[in-house]
């Protein structure tokens, strides 16, 4: 799993993202489980925390995420007012995580507003919804439909922080070591 979390979530351990997502095979639940809570204990101690959003037979859509920065940008401007209609009533950490996990169950479909879990902007969550995810100005981590430029800047960063950490962790640096701590 290691890997998995430097190729898909190294911006989020940088410090530079909210959240990342990546779908991760397993064989057992606890060893699902087991390896959850290891990196809870770990990566907690930097502010990373570690959630299965969703299972299926064999594998799990894990999220991996800073949660001061995801209780900053759930207090932008619009963005509980967008969540309220999506059914979201408590926005402590605990409970818009349970909401979004009930969610992908309600219709079994990507709920829209998980890109306001993983730091998109909401005009771009919003152009997606209105465009039917056509018609963006670029894409990269997400599909963009405002400030481009501002976008296209922010992938560069994401995209070299991955190469950065992949590089590191070929030469050695741990999990652990390559995550930023909290500040």
């Amino acid at each position: 799993m290691e890997d998995y979390l430097i190729e898909h979530c190294s911006p989020t351990l940088a410090s530079l993202k909210t959240a990342n997502l990546f779908n991760y095979m397993y064989d057992s639940e606890a060893e699902l489980a087991d390896y959850i809570g290891n990196l809870n204990r770990n990566l907690g101690k930097k502010g990373v925390t570690v959630d299965v959003l969703r299972k299926y037979e064999h594998s799990a859509l894990i999220y991996v995420f800073r949660e001061r920065k995801l209780q900053e940008d759930l207090q932008k401007d619009g963005v509980r007012e967008f969540l309220v209609r999506a059914g979201y009533e408590d926005f402590s950490t605990e409970q818009v995580l349970r909401r979004l996990k009930l969610r992908f169950h309600e219709d079994g479909a990507f709920p829209h507003e998980i890109g306001l879990f993983l730091g998109y902007p909401l005009g771009d969550v919003m152009g997606f919804i209105e465009n039917a995810g056509r018609n963006s100005k670029c894409s990269g981590c997400w599909k963009v439909y405002c400030n481009e430029c501002e976008a296209i800047k922010l992938f560069a960063r994401f995209d070299k922080c991955r190469e950065v950490y992949k590089r590191l962790f070929k030469q050695g640096k741990s999990l652990l070591q390559l995550t930023v701590a909290a500040g």
